[in-house]
């Protein structure tokens, strides 16, 4: 709501860029530097509305996401080296090939591999 009204003040009061609504209740030319009540109060309802509405589309997204988890299923890239892969990448590593040439092999990236290789000390 702050960042709205500092929008109005700032900007559009600034530039004298003013606020016509051609039908329905509100109709008429409302101008952002609030000179009138009903100017203020438009612009607040207007600025409260689109705070709900990011609101309800945060809480939507968890809720998306949570539902989502409960499924089993997790977002995200799919990982690029899975066990098999790692065995393969282990094995051709121990016959001394290349990290360069390992990863071209496989068709993943470099830096993948090497995460993939380096042992995970967080356990």
């Amino acid at each position: 709501m702050k960042e709205l009204l500092v929008l109005l003040e700032d900007e559009l009061h600034a530039r004298e860029i003013n606020l016509e609504i051609l039908t329905g209740i509100c109709a008429g030319l409302h101008k952002p530097n609030g000179q009138t009540i009903a100017d203020k109060i438009l612009f607040m309802v207007a600025a409260m509305a689109a705070e709900m509405e990011r609101e309800l589309i945060h809480e939507r997204t968890l809720d998306g996401l949570a539902a989502a988890a409960a499924q089993g299923r997790r977002g995200g890239r799919p990982i690029a080296v899975d066990d098999d892969t790692l065995a393969i990448a282990r094995a051709r590593q121990a016959r001394g090939e290349s990290i360069t040439a390992i990863a071209q092999h496989l068709k993943i990236g470099r830096s993948t591999l090497y995460r993939a290789l380096t042992p995970d000390t967080t356990d």
